[in-house]
């Protein structure tokens, strides 16, 4: 007999960010409610006094803000908690004190001896997905098996794949001499359900080709990855033209050039179409390690190019679950339990998140709850945030 999911609450948010571009701030709530690992009830502390009598756990903000937890659309996995590429054990885990509560892999390139042929590329992406589906470092939800595109894979692969739950394509490593000699096997996994996003700009790392404007309006992916350079940039005459003339999605990341992002995300305002706007932080590369590449990205987006902070939030949240067809990313009835509690920076001249964020702070992260758990209390990543969380009863093991 299984026991009664735990209700769970944080009360007392200054704030309460949605994750949803169409209301990107809950207008008249202090108060989310969860059962389990699903939010039952968003609104006023003093609305919901009968449901948080009977709480199992109440996280009292103290005025704080609370946001959906952060998705990296872009991360580095491989195998285990552990990248290759920079040696370093459970990065994974210190990326949940970054605010990050999920992570989509971005192809396991850097998977040592990486095979090229149609029959392994195919096992490596099953067999990714299928561990990253049984482990879960620190709670966080790791979106694994992005099966790198190669010549030669056929459609039974791609069928193959779809029924083994591969969701996602990376285009841009495979043997192939010109990049647009890939556009079959991207519209075979698109035909089967499987999002294709596609290395842009000049080359990363060996085995990695350059891919200009020109071949990218041939390939037409889902996602047009890194498309402010990763690390390096289109034109801008290019980036413009991706914006102008697609419908992708446009993903703007912390190891790219930060001046391409601004030029992109005004044109992306301009056009009218943020919703096609993702963020992710492309680590870990050679740019290393970062806990808190997607906040810091989401920071200087803000106080260089003017995005109001509560619409940055999406782009990191609401934004990418939506793209990706991933679950979360917004706070609503019926959404996972992923969020953040967050406030300016201990000294800081901002006086909350939203402040901080507009003018370039990161905040600093009071706690994180990943599918309804309290994951991280006091981040020792993120700054000391002004106001800390207290939890009614406390958990045994974490300091307040």
């Amino acid at each position: 007999m299984s026991l009664p999911a735990r209700i769970t609450a944080v009360v007392n948010a200054g704030t309460v960010l949605s994750g949803d571009l169409a209301g990107p701030v809950a207008t008249d709530a202090d108060t989310v409610v969860w059962e389990g690992t699903t939010i039952t009830e968003i609104g006023r502390r003093a609305q919901l006094a009968d449901r948080l009598s009977g709480a199992d756990r109440v996280i009292d903000a103290n005025g704080a803000t609370v946001a959906p937890g952060l998705v990296d659309s872009h991360c580095h996995v491989v195998m285990g908690d552990y990248t290759p590429r920079q040696r370093t054990v459970g990065f994974l885990e210190s990326y949940t004190h970054g605010g990050i509560t999920r992570v989509v892999s971005a192809g396991e390139i850097h998977a040592p001896g990486r095979p090229h042929d149609a029959k392994a590329v195919k096992a490596l992406a099953l067999a990714t997905r299928a561990c990253f589906d049984n482990f879960h470092p620190n709670g966080m939800q790791v979106h694994a098996g992005t099966v790198i595109l190669e010549p030669g894979l056929t459609a039974e692969d791609f069928a193959e794949m779809a029924e083994g739950g591969v969701r996602l394509a990376k285009f841009g490593f495979g043997d192939y001499a010109d990049p647009r000699d890939g556009v079959t096997e991207v519209r075979l996994a698109q035909e089967h359900g499987i999002k294709v996003m596609c290395h842009t700009g000049g080359a990363s790392v060996p085995g990695s080709l350059p891919i200009d404007t020109a071949a990218l309006l041939v390939l037409r992916p889902d996602v047009y990855g890194h498309v402010n350079g990763g690390p390096t940039a289109l034109d801008v005459a290019g980036a413009r033209k991706l914006v102008a003339e697609t419908d992708g999605a446009l993903q703007l990341v912390q190891a790219g050039n930060l001046r391409s992002a601004i030029e992109i995300l005004e044109a992306a305002t301009q056009a009218g179409v943020l919703d096609r706007v993702v963020v992710g932080s492309d680590t870990p590369t050679g740019t290393g390690v970062m806990p808190l590449g997607v906040i810091k990205t989401l920071a200087e987006l803000c106080a260089l190019a003017h995005v109001a902070p509560e619409v940055a939030w999406c782009f990191a949240t609401g934004n990418n679950t939506r793209v990706f067809g991933l679950p979360g990313g917004t706070l609503r009835v019926g959404a996972p339990a992923d969020l953040v509690v967050m406030d300016a920076p201990w000294g800081s001249a901002a006086g909350s998140a939203v402040g901080a964020l507009a003018v370039g702070d990161i905040p600093g992260i009071a706690a994180v709850v990943i599918a309804g758990r309290v994951r991280v209390l006091k981040s020792r990543n993120s700054p000391a945030a002004s106001r800390q969380v207290t939890l009614d009863p406390p958990i045994e093991g974490f300091e307040e």
